[in-house]
């Protein structure tokens, strides 16, 4: 059964307008990419009080997205992004995984 994750980034001040146009302009690889590693309905929200940006996405049963980081247009999109967001080692985002504790369908 397909899962549904939710995970907490975060953007450095001042970073929202360029960040809201980086993903207007998302490259098509980089979506073909997500989608081949069994990934839908990505939404990624922003917080401006606190910069804290919140995903969700769906992975399928069979999903590839712990190899997505080993891709050459994952890194580069990482590259891409590593000035505008909090970012460890490999300019890899800082994610902080989120409990459901809800769920209403």
């Amino acid at each position: 059964m397909p899962e549904r994750i939710a995970f907490r980034m975060m953007l450095n001040p001042g970073q929202a307008e360029e960040y809201r146009q980086r993903h207007d302009e998302i490259w098509p690889q980089m979506l073909a990419a997500l989608r081949e590693a069994g990934i839908s309905d990505y939404s990624i929200w922003l917080d401006p009080e606190t910069n804290h940006l919140f995903a969700t996405l769906v992975r399928a049963d069979d999903h590839a997205m712990d190899d997505l980081p080993h891709t050459k247009i994952n890194r580069r999109w990482w590259d891409f992004m590593a000035d505008i967001m909090q970012v460890s080692g490999g300019n890899e985002p800082v994610t902080v995984p989120l409990q459901c504790v809800f769920h209403m369908d």
